[in-house]
């Protein structure tokens, strides 16, 4: 697993084999990771300069360093694996991207309340076949985590409908993996 593109485009991440299953750790390809974030910028217009982007069921946070690499202000992981987290910060560590990430070790379902301002870009990468990808949405919409318009890309190994409050764009078949990209919509008022 490399680093797609940006600056630091090449840049070799932590080596885990084939995944590890007992971890629930299956890495996004670089080849779908490329024609994730292509797709975003050239055909959706997402600006993943200056974005607040979110990982969820982050592993080795792939996504969302490579979203940092094109730009993204800042990163959020979210991962309770503790497999996942010790790649995660063996990442971070390789990318010199220490002042701009937190790793929270939680529930990816079960966020809770965000105490600050909500993310523009998020990453949904949960083990496949589960139904964990639209709780942890609900989670994120409940608890406050996502700006309003932010977008969505969600892998999975089907296609998903959007959840209550999202709105579908796109979706793409990359190999076994499906990629569904959403929109949040604004909370129903009161």
């Amino acid at each position: 697993m490399r680093i797609i593109g940006g600056t630091a485009r090449g840049l070799k991440l932590a080596e885990i084999g084939a995944g590890d299953a007992q971890a629930h750790l299956r890495p996004t390809s670089d080849r779908t990771r490329e024609a994730m974030f292509n797709l975003l910028i050239n055909s959706h217009g997402v600006a993943v300069q200056g974005a607040r982007v979110l990982d969820l069921f982050a592993g080795t946070g792939a996504l969302g360093l490579e979203a940092l690499s094109r730009g993204a202000a800042q990163c959020t992981f979210v991962d309770d694996g503790a497999t996942a987290r010790a790649l995660l910060r063996q990442n971070i560590e390789k990318m010199r991207a220490m002042g701009v990430t937190r790793v929270f070790r939680r529930d990816a379902t079960d966020l809770g309340e965000n105490r600050g301002p909500g993310f523009t870009l998020v990453f949904l990468d949960p083990p496949y076949g589960k139904g964990l990808g639209a709780r942890a949405l609900a989670s994120a919409r409940a608890g406050g985590w996502l700006a309003q318009q932010a977008r969505i890309v969600w892998e999975e190994d089907a296609p998903q409908l959007p959840p209550p409050g999202f709105a579908l764009r796109d979706h793409r078949r990359y190999g076994e993996s499906h990629v569904t990209f959403l929109t949040h919509e604004a909370p129903d008022a009161p």
